[in-house]
C-alpha cells in the first residue's frame, strides 16, 4: 500500500539524513502517514518533524550547537528522499508536517492496477494466514431472533469479511445453547402449551419459561406432525421431547434467517458435545490440577478473583448441574486448545460486558494468553418508526422480530444500517429512512450509484463503444483523478477496518466512493458521440468499469447486493 510504501521511504530518508550529518542521531519514532483534512495539501500527510524536535534539539544542545524548527527538520528529512514513482509533490509547512501529493500520471495507470487486480483489489496481507475463529449470532435456540441479535449477526459477519481480506485465515462459527436450564425450561414451555391446545391442563409456564406467542404456534406444528401422542408420555419425556423439536424448529429458522442475510458458517457447534464428548469432565480436572476451584455453600466455584477477574464464579452449582460459566471454559479450551485457533473473536452484546473479567481469568487458569480472546461487545438496536421507538413486534408482540425487519425493509438495509455506527454506540435503525428510495438513504443512494455504473457501461455496449485500447493517461480532469485517488483508498480501509476490528468504515466508505462517482458522472460526460472525443470516451469507460469493481467489491464485504438496474 502507499501509506506503507510512503513511510518506509521516510523512514529510510531519516536514517541517511543522520547518517549524513544533518540531523542528529536519535530514536525515530514510528513513522505514520496520515490523509490531509483538505485536498490542497496534498495525498498524504507525515508530522514525523514534529514528533522529532524535541529530542534533536536536545542533542543539538548538548553540542552547543544551533537548534531547528520542526520545518527544518523536514525539509533534511525531505531533502533525502530517494525518487519514487508514485510520489509528486513533496512540501513541508508549518508547523513541521511533510505533505505528499501522488504524481498524476502513476494515479491514472492506477486504472489497470485495480483492474488486472479483479476480485481480489482491496486485499492486502495484515494477517499473514494467522488462524482466527470469529464466533457471532449464537442466539439462544429458543425462539426467533430479535433485531439485537441481527446486529450480532451482522457485525461478526463483517468482522469475518475484511479479516479474511487481510490475509487471516478465518472460521466462522456460530455456538448452538442445546444445554443447560434454559433448554429444559423451553421444552416445558411448549409441553405446556401443546397440553392446552389439545385441552389438557399441565400446569402454569415454569419462573424463567418463554411465553410468546410463538411457543403456542410451535406447539401447534408439533401437534400438526405428530397428533396427540405425547398426552400417553410420561412428563419428563414428552418435554425431552418437546425440547429436541423446538430446538430443531429453531435452528430451521435460525439458518432461514441468516441464510436470507447472507450470513454463511463454517460450523455450528453443539454445546451439548461439551459434556457428551468429555471436554467439560477435562476442564474440570484440568482447573483442579491448577488449584482453581473450591467448594463453597454445596457448589463448585472457580478462583477467578486469583486470576485478575473480578468476582469468584460457580463451575457447578449446588443441584449438581453446571453453571453457564462451565460451558464457557469448556468451550474455549476446545477452540484454543482442541482445535488450535491463534485468535479467537467472541461476538457478544453489551449485556456481557461484565463478563469480560472473568473470560480473562479462565485463559489464565487454561495456560493462554489472555491477548488471543478477544470480546468484541456492541451495544442494543433501537428500531424506529415515525419518529417512535418500535419496542413490540406487530405479529406477536413482543420483541422486535429480525425477520420481520428483513420483509419490511429488506436484507441489504439491514446490513447496511447495522455495520454503519461503531460497535460501542448505541444503534437507531429507523425504518421510515430504510425505506427511502432516495438520496436520503445510503443504502439506496450506494446501490443507485452502482446501478449507475452499470448503466453507463450498457449504453456505451449498446451503441457500440468499447473501452479497447484505452489510454487511461487521457484522464485528467480533477473530478476524473478524484475517482481514482477515492478508489485507491479501498485497501487502506480494509486495513483499519482489520487492525481496529472495525467494520463500520465500509459502509462509509462505500457513501464516499458513489458520491465521488457521481460528481464524475455530473463532471464528465463519459460517452460522447463526438469522434474528436473517441480516446476520451474509452479512458472514461475504463475508469467507469474500474468503478463498477471497487464500489461492487466494497458492498460485497458488506455482503450487500450491488445491483445492475434500479
Amino acid at each position: 500500500m502507499v501509506p506503507d510504501e510512503l513511510a518506509e521511504l521516510i523512514r529510510k530518508a531519516t536514517k541517511k539524513a543522520q547518517r549524513k550529518g544533518s540531523l542528529p542521531k536519535t530514536e525515530i519514532p514510528e513513522v505514520v502517514i496520515e490523509r490531509p483534512k483538505r485536498a490542497e495539501h496534498g495525498d498524504y500527510a507525515c508530522s514525523l518533524p514534529l514528533k522529532m524536535v524535541a529530542d534533536i534539539n536536545r542533542e543539538l544542545k548538548a553540542e552547543e550547537k544551533p537548534t531547528l524548527a520542526p520545518t527544518e527538520v523536514g525539509k533534511r528529512i525531505v531533502a533525502r528522499m530517494e525518487p519514487a514513482p508514485f510520489v509528486g509533490r513533496v512540501e513541508v509547512v508549518p508547523p513541521g508536517f511533510i505533505n505528499i501529493a501522488l504524481d498524476e500520471g502513476w494515479l491514472t495507470q492506477q486504472v489497470e492496477a485495480i483492474l488486472a487486480a479483479g476480485e481480489a483489489y482491496g486485499n492486502v496481507n495484515v494477517g499473514h494466514g494467522k488462524r482466527v475463529q470469529v464466533e457471532f449470532g449464537s442466539a439462544n435456540p429458543t425462539g426467533p431472533m430479535h433485531i439485537g441479535f441481527g446486529r450480532n449477526l451482522v457485525l461478526g459477519d463483517a468482522l469475518a469479511n475484511v479479516l479474511e481480506a487481510a490475509g487471516y485465515a478465518v472460521q466462522r462459527e456460530y455456538y448452538v445453547n442445546d444445554a443447560g436450564t434454559q433448554m429444559g425450561n423451553f421444552g416445558e414451555s411448549l409441553y405446556i402449551r401443546y397440553c392446552e391446545l389439545l385441552g389438557r391442563e399441565a400446569g402454569e409456564i415454569p419462573e424463567g419459561g418463554y411465553r410468546g406467542q410463538y411457543i403456542v404456534e410451535w406447539a401447534q406444528k408439533v401437534i400438526d406432525a405428530e397428533g396427540d401422542r405425547y398426552l400417553s408420555y410420561p412428563a419428563e419425556d414428552a418435554v425431552a421431547h418437546m425440547r429436541e423439536m423446538g430446538l430443531r424448529m429453531s435452528l430451521e429458522r435460525a439458518h432461514e434467517d441468516c441464510r436470507r442475510m447472507g450470513v454463511h458458517y463454517d460450523n455450528w457447534f453443539s454445546e451439548k458435545s461439551l459434556y457428551d464428548g468429555g471436554v467439560f469432565e477435562h476442564i474440570m480436572s484440568v482447573l483442579r490440577q491448577g488449584d482453581h476451584l473450591f467448594m463453597a455453600d454445596g457448589a463448585v466455584w472457580f478462583n477467578a478473583q486469583a486470576l485478575g477477574g473480578d468476582k469468584d464464579e460457580v463451575i457447578i452449582r449446588s443441584n449438581g448441574l453446571p453453571g453457564y460459566f462451565a460451558s464457557d471454559i469448556a468451550y474455549h479450551y476446545n477452540k484454543f486448545v482442541e482445535r488450535g485457533f491463534e485468535w479467537v473473536i467472541d461476538v457478544w452484546g453489551a449485556d456481557h460486558q461484565g463478563h469480560v473479567p472473568r473470560m480473562k481469568a479462565m485463559m489464565r487458569a487454561l495456560g493462554l494468553d489472555p491477548e488471543q480472546l478477544t470480546l468484541y461487545i456492541y451495544q442494543m438496536v433501537t428500531v424506529l418508526e415515525g419518529g417512535e421507538q418500535v419496542r413490540l413486534s406487530k405479529r406477536a408482540g413482543t420483541q422486535v422480530d429480525l425477520r420481520e425487519v428483513m420483509d419490511d425493509i429488506g436484507p441489504d438495509a439491514v446490513r447496511f444500517f447495522l455495520m454503519a455506527r461503531t460497535a460501542d454506540s448505541q444503534m437507531d435503525l429507523d425504518l421510515d429512512l430504510a425505506r427511502q428510495q432516495s438520496d436520503e438513504n445510503p443504502v439506496y443512494y450506494v446501490q443507485y450509484g452502482h446501478a449507475r455504473i452499470a448503466s453507463v457501461l450498457r449504453y456505451a455496449e449498446e451503441q457500440g463503444v468499447t473501452d479497447a485500447g484505452a489510454d487511461v493517461s487521457a484522464l485528467v480532469h480533477p473530478s476524473e483523478l478524484a475517482l481514482v485517488r477515492k478508489m485507491l483508498e479501498l485497501p487502506e480501509v480494509v486495513t483499519l477496518a482489520a487492525e481496529n476490528l472495525a467494520p463500520h468504515h465500509l459502509p462509509h466508505y462505500a457513501q464516499d466512493l458513489a458520491a465521488t462517482f457521481h460528481a464524475f458522472y455530473r463532471d464528465c460526460r463519459v460517452v460522447s458521440s463526438n469522434p474528436a472525443d473517441a480516446a476520451l470516451t474509452q479512458a472514461r469507460l475504463r475508469l467507469a468499469k474500474a468503478a463498477k469493481l471497487v464500489l461492487g467489491r466494497t458492498l460485497r464485504l458488506m455482503l450487500v447486493s450491488a445491483p445492475e438496474r434500479m
